[in-house]
This record gives structure tokens, sequence and C-alpha cells, in this order.
């Protein structure tokens, strides 16, 4: 029997990689779709399963709610037996994103992506440096997915932050405590801000303090506006007096703030506009010259005094964005 040469065997090994790539990417998908969002929501669903009809049934009359806590108990023991992972800045961040997973969870699922990543790019080139690149990029990425999904997340929650106040606001007047207003809100807000004010009525259900809750929202969204709105609403509970005319004063100085915002934003678009165009004008100058006399760069590979010329260029370019960014950028 022949053996295998070096090349199938490289390509046996890359291909069980790939597949184990494949097999880490589907379990962080079906965590993050089946996983409940937070401990609170794990101690909720031990309760009550949502039947598909909208209903709510007994967990152990349901076979499906049986799988899921089982699948429930082998994550509980995974987040158990890591909990020296765990640190409570990630758990925030994770919880503003809105991700169906565990600080543990997702640290674990981090290390397996790295050792992949380490492992294919190995394999690829053939190269060791290879591998210490694709897991220097699967350290960096995750992180900057969780950034860009809680920036975008309260983002959408400032933009219906005003309507949500409304709301509220007539349902006070209505006769609604603020309890039933917020259960209105929940109901008739889309996302992500149904989601948040919802956090909030199930905190307060398992014994957190109104206060609390909205401590803990705010710390969460990282909202100036929202951030006055917890402040009048925590006054008003302990001091006394109409919730309604609180809510109606916190909306005016909202809107206002959002009208003085708009007027700074246009003012300074021609500083981010002339901030964009000299970060872009030595590339598109450079891209020119390319075109016109493409052996015009060539020294730039044998130079090595040329090539500290092109890097201090680069930070110059670099530092000069930012600097115009910070001038333009005024806090209201």
């Amino acid at each position: 029997m022949n053996a295998l040469n070096p090349e199938t065997i490289t390509l046996i090994l890359l291909g069980a990689f790939l597949l184990s790539a494949l097999g880490v990417v589907l379990i962080g998908v079906w965590i993050y779709q089946h996983g409940p969002s937070s401990k609170k929501q794990q101690r909720i669903s031990r309760f009550v399963v949502p039947s598909p009809d909208g209903s709510v049934a007994s967990s152990g009359q349901d076979i499906k709610g049986k799988t899921s806590r089982n699948i429930g108990l082998f994550r509980n023991w995974i987040n158990n037996s890591l909990s020296s992972l765990s640190s409570e800045k990630l758990q925030i961040k994770i919880s503003s994103a809105y991700w169906r997973i565990t600080d543990t969870e997702f640290i674990l699922l981090r290390i397996l992506a790295v050792i992949l990543a380490f492992l294919l790019g190995w394999l690829i080139p053939g190269n060791i440096l290879g591998g210490i690149f694709l897991s220097a990029i699967a350290i960096l990425v995750p992180p900057i997915l969780l950034d860009t999904a809680i920036t975008k997340r309260q983002k959408k929650f400032r933009d219906q932050l005003l309507d949500v106040l409304i709301l509220i606001k007539g349902s006070v007047q209505a006769g609604y405590s603020l309890f039933q207003a917020l259960d209105l809100a929940v109901k008739e807000i889309p996302a992500p801000a149904s989601e948040e004010f919802g956090r909030i009525l199930y905190e307060m259900r398992f014994g957190v303090s109104l206060e609390g809750a909205l401590f803990n929202l705010a710390e969460r969204m990282q909202n100036d506006d929202l951030q006055i709105v917890v402040t009048a609403i925590i006054i008003n509970s302990q001091v006394g007096g109409n919730l309604s005319t609180v809510l109606e004063s916190a909306i005016d100085t909202i809107r206002d703030r959002m009208h003085l915002m708009g007027e700074i934003q246009s003012l300074t678009s021609y500083g981010r506009y002339v901030g964009n165009f000299l970060t872009l004008l030595p590339f598109i100058a450079a891209f020119a010259i390319f075109l016109l006399s493409p052996d015009y760069f060539d020294t730039v590979f044998t130079s090595l005094l040329t090539q500290i010329i092109f890097v201090m260029a680069l930070l110059g370019v670099i530092i000069g964005n930012i600097w115009i960014r910070r001038i333009i950028k005024i806090k209201v």
C-alpha cells in the first residue's frame, strides 16, 4: 500500500480543520438563536416555555422544552466551570449588544476561533507566520464586531427614545401606572427599545428596584438623553409629583437637544468634508502617479529612507485626520 504524500496529508488536515471551523460557527449561531440573552432569562425559561401559538405552556409538558433545558444545563456547566474567565465589563457589553450568549461562551468561542485560525493559516501557506497573522485577525475581529453591534443598537435606541417617551407620557396621562405604561411601550414599540424596556419589567418582576433597573438600562445604552429621563423618573419616584409633567419637561429638553445637535451637525459638515478629503488626497495622488508611471515607486522596496518617509507620511495623515475630527466634535 502506497504511503500518502505530504500534499495529500495537508489537504486532509485542511479539510478537517475547515469542518471544525464550520462546526464552531454553527454552534455559535445556534447558541445565538436559541440561547437566553441573560442569566435572568435563563431563570425565566426554567419555569415557562412559550408555545408556537403564543400561549405559555409548562416546560415539563413540552418535549422541545426538555431538550432546551438539557442543553441549558450543559451551558450552565460550561459557564460554572469557566467562571474565572467571566468579567463584569464584558457582561455589560454583551448585554448591550443583546447577544444571546454569556461572556464566558464569548471568550470560549473566541479562543477556539484563534486556535482554528492559527492552524489554518499555518497549513494553507505552510508557514507559521501565516498562522500568527490569521490568529491575530481572529483576536481582533470579535471585539470589533461586538462594539459595532453595540453602536448600531444604541443608535437605533436613541432614534426611538422620543417616541417611547411620548407613548409613556400619554399612557400616564390616561391613568396608567408607570409599570403599565412600560408594558404598553414594550408591546407597541419595535426593537431594540421594546427589548430594553422589557428588560426593565423582567428585572422589576424579579425583585430589582425601579431605580436599579433604570440605572442598568442607562449603563447599557450610554445615552445622555436617556440619562436625563432616568434621573427625572427616579427623582419623581422618591419625591413625588405629577409624572406626566416630569416626562413632558424631559421630552422638551430632548427635543431642544436634538435641534441643537442638528445645527451643530450642519455647521461642522464642511469640516468633516475637508478632513475626509485631505485624508484621501495623498492616496488618490499616489494612485494617479502609479497609473501614469508604474515604476515611480520602485525605490520604496529598495530604499530604507523612502520607506521611513512613507511611514512618517502615513502617520501624519492619520494624526491629521484624528486632530480634525477632535476639533469638529462638539459635545452637547
